[in-house]
């Protein structure tokens, strides 16, 4: 039975071939994990297959034939939606002049969480604490840290050091943070006054002097007593 079942539904259905009818079922349900992750008030603990499918409006058992349990749809919710924001945003900046990208990627990211602030909060908003979204946004946290270090070192030539490592990181956390404040009206900015605050702020992370190692005060001290 499974086998015929499996068979019939590799036919082509009114044209459409089966991978593009699973391709169409799988975003509508990540759509719909969208939207429930990204409500404005969501208790996840009440997530369940049968909602996910509900707000799909697709039956229950579509949904194993591309997750294996709700952990893993979360995680591949949380995915797809980092990946769309990041290739929205390096195509941005990919447009436009050295002097203009770091504003250019705040203002897709800021503008994109402003128009669909489901975004926002999947992404930044302290008060959605699934572990597995948890774990996620570290994930991707590390990811960018990389990408912002990487930048660094190409972009302004400075060595690629535990200096610089440590600047992107806070780059990282600090814009994420901003941006779970600003979701939560803690701070209170239109979207282009937080994307220019935002830009200035990063700016000041492009003097390559910052990146020079140089022997701190407690260095020296310490090498003067050997």
């Amino acid at each position: 039975m499974v086998a015929m079942a499996e068979g019939s539904s590799a036919r082509p259905y009114r044209g459409v071939e089966a991978a593009e009818r699973l391709a169409g079922r799988r975003r509508r349900l990540l759509t719909a994990g969208l939207e429930l992750l990204g409500a404005e008030q969501r208790d996840i603990s009440e997530l369940t297959v049968r909602g996910i499918c509900g707000q799909a409006g697709l039956a229950a058992r579509y949904f194993y034939e591309s997750f294996t349990d709700k952990d893993q749809f979360v995680g591949r919710v949380f995915d797809w939606v980092v990946a769309e924001l990041a290739a929205t945003t390096q195509a941005a900046v990919a447009a436009v002049p050295a002097h203009e990208k770091t504003r250019t990627g705040m203002a897709n990211i800021v503008r994109t969480i402003a128009d669909d602030p489901r975004i926002g909060r999947l992404l930044f908003s302290t008060q959605l604490a699934n572990a597995v979204i948890v774990r996620k946004r570290a994930e991707s946290s590390a990811l960018f840290a990389m990408l912002s270090g990487q930048h660094a070192v190409d972009t302004l030539r400075a060595p690629a050091n535990e200096r610089v490592k440590a600047a992107a990181h806070f780059a990282v956390g600090g814009v994420g943070q901003t941006i779970s404040a600003w979701l939560a009206g803690d701070v209170q900015l239109a979207p282009d006054q937080l994307v220019d605050h935002l830009a200035a702020l990063l700016e000041e992370l492009t003097n390559p002097d910052l990146y020079r190692v140089t022997e701190t005060a407690a260095g020296a001290t310490a090498a003067s007593r050997d």
